[in-house]
């Protein structure tokens, strides 16, 4: 039986991208390309050296690395030995490759089906759907109730006193008290995550885990938009080398965060072949910490 999960451009962009990679920035790989991919079909080893001024030794070695990823094709032709031939895809889109591997943050931002890439406003650039064994897909969603250090919350389902909102730096050094995480984690802009940690429990178990906070500088209802310069925070928490992915929020969080929270989490299980869990923690959530672990967060805090 199968399902499917949300899937970004299909496999043009991924090997629009993937030639980019190769090409990187070296000018000589993007010459060599230019030239087999401008004039004629099929071009020799000697007519290649004549357009690029390379030796022989080094147009062999560039573009061996080409076609050894079909960016290329290398046949043999009678009396004129190994030549190289364009390949129609390539051909279409040979300015658009050169002009991404010569700019990487373009590149960074084009979506792949391992890169997806979310726009400003948190909308996908592009669905398609792919068609996946839900057996392969094992996604599970956590509740700070089911982690081994947040036992205490079970005794505060609602919280009966005045809590201030915290700041990030407040909340998250509460946190790493309650774990026991001696660790520094500096907040700078392009940070992948906020905390990544191998402290915390799940069924008496270590399981890494990354969060993300959003202090109460942020007001009203979390969206993608909200998360990040550039909408991509929860993309770029699901790049941490994490099994667990945690979001908090002072306030509530828009079904939309939660969409795109699954649909990576489900990607990321499909990529990397294990179980990824994630866990979401609101407004009211985040209250029932701090009453229940009090004592690791400022006094002022609680009254």
């Amino acid at each position: 039986m199968s399902t499917t999960v949300s899937d970004v451009s299909g496999n043009r962009n991924d090997k629009i991208v993937n030639a980019a990679k190769v090409l990187g920035r070296s000018s000589q790989r993007i010459e060599l390309f230019q030239k087999v991919y401008s004039g004629k079909k099929v071009k020799s080893v000697s007519e290649l050296m004549r357009l690029t001024g390379y030796t022989q030794v080094r147009v062999l070695q560039l573009a061996k690395g080409l076609a050894s990823e079909d960016i290329i094709l290398q046949i043999k032709i009678r009396g004129q030995g190994i030549s190289y031939k364009k390949i129609d895809f390539y051909n279409i889109h040979r300015n658009t490759i050169v002009r991404l591997a010569r700019n990487k943050d373009k590149l960074e931002k084009v979506p792949t089906k391992v890169n997806p890439i979310y726009n400003g406003k948190g909308a996908a650039v592009k669905i398609e759907h792919l068609s996946i064994a839900k057996k392969m897909i094992n996604a599970i969603e956590l509740t700070i109730d089911d982690l081994n250090f947040f036992k205490k919350i079970s005794k505060f389902k609602t919280t009966k006193i005045n809590i201030e909102k915290l700041s990030e730096t407040d909340f998250k050094n509460g946190i790493k008290k309650i774990i026991g995480e001696p660790g520094v984690f500096k907040d700078w802009g392009g940070e992948v995550n906020d905390l990544l940690t191998t402290k915390v429990l799940y069924k008496d178990r270590r399981i890494r885990t990354a969060f993300a906070f959003k202090g109460p500088g942020k007001k009203g209802k979390l969206t993608p938009a909200r998360m990040g310069k550039n909408g991509d925070q929860i993309q770029r928490l699901f790049n941490s080398p994490a099994e667990l992915f945690i979001i908090q929020y002072w306030d509530q969080i828009d079904q939309s965060v939660i969409d795109q929270v699954q649909t990576f989490a489900k990607l990321k299980s499909i990529m990397e072949g294990k179980k990824i869990y994630y866990c979401i923690i609101d407004g009211h959530e985040t209250k029932r910490i701090v009453e229940a672990y009090r004592l690791f967060f400022p006094k002022k805090s609680v009254f």
